[in-house]
């Protein structure tokens, strides 16, 4: 079985890649505006979004994990919070 902590930081690091290829098609579909390269400029500004909607289902999927994990005091009255 693996370790739920590996798996988080393995779900982490992919995002964070998601993310970073984010960033560089927004930097090159700036650059494309500014070229006037309008066709080329909008294939990168959706590729951002598609990086940007992956690294959200990621962090999504950890905060479902989370919340199936996580109780309330009122789960366990002799708990503490």
């Amino acid at each position: 079985m693996n370790d739920p902590r590996d798996e988080a930081a393995t779900l982490y690091e992919e995002a964070a890649a998601e993310l970073e290829r984010a960033l560089g098609h927004c930097r090159v579909a700036a650059q494309h505006f500014r070229d006037r390269l309008v066709p080329r400029a909008a294939a990168h500004a959706w590729a951002a979004r598609g990086h940007l909607l992956e690294a959200q289902a990621l962090l999504d999927r950890q905060a479902r994990e989370h919340a199936g994990r996580s109780s309330l005091p009122e789960d366990d009255p002799g708990s503490s919070p």
